[in-house]
């Protein structure tokens, strides 16, 4: 059962035609092979066409896309089925809305870290949405430091609308845990990979996001705030979504412009959802290739590498007054 965007009707009415013909060739001995092949082109046309010129808000959209691949299934993909999840932050409890654990790329291991979205509606609320209290931030942090301990890299992937925005979050600090993390990421002396592969809001994904590797999947968003959000404060109204996501530069092409990320990931033709294995392998492949330099570098070089780079970003700069020395 496939779901489409508003914006894939095309896309839904040739796989429509496509379905209806195997229904008639296993009905009937009528031969409908070149037919099909016909269809599956236009299919694959139709698709390239939609998605090579996707809006900003069209992007926001597919990543959201509710047959995407979340965290647990990349990191399956990526560590072929080694992947061992580690729970709690010793402190709270264990947030179902940040995974993590170890786990093995072509017999490197390494660290696991990502907040998990529910594929259903039990398991949206089980997930809490894929937005995380302050013990999902703190069993990221203890993960990294356990890591750290032990000379492994660390694979973060993001995919939140944001931490947990809950009174009772803020009172457990919610702030506190993001800057902590913040604080002790640019100081890790391991190798660090960030991956946005959904969405990327505010400081729930920067509270994993600090990496000597920002990536971002090509159909993604990464911001200080959502579209819809951001609307609603200078429109009073979500009903300005399309403006504000154009306007934030929030895309993956925005973010790469401004060296703001390092590199994109580029995802199957129609998106990660229409074939997450391929996604996945694209991730991989990825993966493997930056870890490959990252993990010759020294520890030290690392840390101030990693520092500079994002010490260097927002940079502002005072005009001095007119007739002032």
């Amino acid at each position: 059962m496939h779901t489409f965007l508003e914006f894939e009707k095309p896309i839904q009415t040739v796989m429509e035609q496509i379905e209806k013909l195997k229904e008639v060739a296993a009905e009937g001995e009528v031969d409908v092979a070149n037919t099909l092949k016909d269809l599956e082109k236009k299919l694959a046309e139709t698709r390239r066409s939609i998605y090579t010129g996707l809006s900003p808000w069209e992007r926001v959209q597919v990543s959201r896309h509710p047959d995407r691949p979340y965290t647990l299934k990349f990191i399956d993909v990526i560590s072929n089925g080694t992947f061992e999840e580690l729970h709690g932050d010793r402190t709270v409890k264990d947030d179902k809305a940040m995974v993590g654990g170890f786990g093995s790329i072509d017999g490197r291991t390494v660290m696991f870290i990502g907040q998990q979205k529910g594929i259903n509606t039990k398991m949206r609320q089980y997930r809490n949405f894929g937005m995380p209290n302050p013990e999902g931030y703190r069993k990221a942090l203890r993960l990294m430091k356990l890591a750290e301990k032990f000379n492994k890299p660390i694979i973060t992937l993001i995919d939140t609308p944001g931490a947990f925005p809950g009174l009772e979050a803020e009172e457990r600090g919610q702030g506190e845990a993001i800057a902590r993390n913040l604080f002790e990421m640019v100081q890790l002396k391991v190798p660090v990979i960030c991956i946005v592969i959904g969405e990327g809001a505010s400081g729930g994904a920067l509270g994993i996001g600090v990496g000597d590797k920002v990536l971002m999947l090509e159909n993604t968003w990464y911001s200080v705030i959502s579209p819809e959000s951001c609307s609603s404060i200078l429109w009073r109204s979500w009903d300005y979504k399309e403006q504000a996501a154009a306007a934030l530069k929030l895309t993956a092409q925005d973010m790469l412009e401004n060296k703001l990320i390092d590199g994109i990931i580029e995802e199957p033709v129609g998106g990660a959802h229409v074939d997450s294995e391929a996604a996945g392998l694209k991730v991989k492949s990825e993966v493997i290739k930056h870890l490959n330099k990252l993990v010759k570098l020294d520890p030290e070089k690392l840390v101030d590498r990693r520092a500079k780079k994002f010490f260097a970003m927002g940079v502002v700069h005072k005009a001095r007054s007119k007739g002032r020395r």
